[in-house]
């Protein structure tokens, strides 16, 4: 162990949080979460039985950052998101499958019914995650099902204990009607996906508007299940502060820098087009707030006036999407295209004053695909693979291409059905 790594140890703080093991180069190697950071990451350098691995990866370890969250929960979203932003070696290398798992909803079931899986598939569900580790999963659904009862297996119409105790929606004793289950469902999935602070805004609106429209019992379940969030706040799962604190994320704060900003970029949203030789033309925005994947505010878009004319596409998109001053601006805007695409967008833009680069892959959609960046006035800039901000710009761009690609073959079968 190295002097500075040994000085930071004893710095670690006592709180929740993620950390980042980095080698003699400064690559980020391994991520992990942690209750108590102090404790976790000094676990590292003592003297314990260890196997093979990761007796390997503790002397690959020349530095270690971290970043605090306020609950183990915040810790394994933040976490999941890390990993995929920075692929780091050796979570590949330790990692066992069995860890991993998804939060799997089937809402176009009849009666569905909350799961868990380690192979998610395109089976038009919900998945969630994915969790690298699934206790910490388990004890949050826990609890969060005294708040939005959920059944856990098929619906057989038989009653159980879980009914009694108030675990399932009781559709099995009259308690309340399929609808109603499916409405309070997609509130949990809103809570799962990030969507926490809105989510909360919400039902204390509804618990007003039926209030005074004297439409008590949902006033009562609206206030119910706000306040049973409000609790849990206090308790091991949720907060309502940002998943990750933006001054602690290397890749925001050199993205500030590279484009001179005013402030690291909050909320950064980016762009795709998908289509078929013109069919189905398709495209779709993905939100990242500070730094991490915000699934409830991703948006999708039916192209209406081309069929195969990208940048006629790309602009319909940002017209659109300038006209919903409720979704908030973004801080910066990251298009999947050249310098071409940039120009195409930026008169809509500059009134706004939002900033927007491209990504030029030259069609090359490869996870190994190089990250050059277009920038506005400054030409193409190519950034090291292994850089913070290449691995985000890398994520944004893979998640507006998976999330594009998705909804046309989705259209693309809808067609083939007819």
């Amino acid at each position: 162990m190295n002097e500075t790594l040994k000085q930071k140890l004893t710095k670690l703080p006592v709180d929740p949080g993620v950390y980042f093991h980095k080698n003699a180069a400064g690559e980020i190697i391994y991520v992990g979460k942690a209750a108590v950071l102090k404790n976790r990451v000094r676990q590292y350098f003592q003297n314990s039985v260890k196997d093979t691995k990761t007796q390997a990866l503790v002397a690959e370890i020349a530095d270690t950052d971290w970043t605090t969250v306020d609950t183990e929960m915040d810790a394994l979203f933040l976490e999941s998101e890390m990993i995929k932003r920075y692929k780091p070696k050796w979570n590949i290398l330790l990692r066992d499958d069995k860890t991993v798992s998804y939060v799997r909803i089937d809402m176009k079931s009849e009666i569905p019914y909350v799961s868990f899986t380690r192979n998610p598939v395109d089976d038009g569900a919900t998945y969630i995650g994915p969790f690298y580790g699934k206790t910490a999963v388990e004890r949050a659904l826990r609890t969060l099902r005294r708040i939005f009862p959920y059944y856990i297996r098929p619906y057989t119409g038989r009653k159980t204990l879980d009914t009694d105790l108030g675990l399932t929606p009781g559709i099995e004793v009259g308690r309340t009607t399929v609808k109603d289950y499916k409405r309070n469902l997609r509130k949990l999935i809103r809570y799962l996906e990030g969507d926490r602070e809105k989510l909360l805004k919400d039902l204390e609106k509804v618990m007003q508007k039926e209030a005074a429209a004297k439409n008590y019992e949902l006033a009562a379940e609206a206030r119910d299940q706000l306040k049973g969030l409000q609790e849990l706040r206090k308790k091991i799962v949720f907060s309502d502060k940002e998943f990750l604190d933006i001054s602690s994320d290397q890749a925001l704060k050199q993205l500030q820098e590279l484009l001179e900003l005013e402030k690291p970029p909050r909320r950064i949203e980016g762009y795709d087009i998908s289509h078929q030789s013109g069919s189905d033309t398709v495209g779709s925005m993905v939100v990242f707030i500070n730094g991490t994947a915000a699934r409830s505010e991703y948006r999708k878009f039916k192209i209406r006036t081309s069929t195969n004319d990208d940048l006629k596409s790309m602009r319909e998109i940002i017209t659109r999407r300038l006209k919903h001053p409720e979704w908030e601006y973004p801080d910066l805007i990251i298009l999947d295209g050249g310098m071409t695409q940039v120009k195409a967008v930026l008169p809509l833009l500059e009134p706004y004053n939002i900033p927007v680069i491209g990504r030029d892959k030259s069609g090359d959609h490869s996870k190994s695909a190089k990250v050059k960046l277009v920038i506005p006035g400054s030409g193409h800039l190519e950034l090291s693979p292994s850089s913070h901000i290449a691995r985000l710009i890398a994520r944004v761009d893979e998640e507006s291409h998976r999330f594009a690609v998705n909804y046309h073959t989705l259209l693309k079968r809808k067609h083939m059905l007819r």
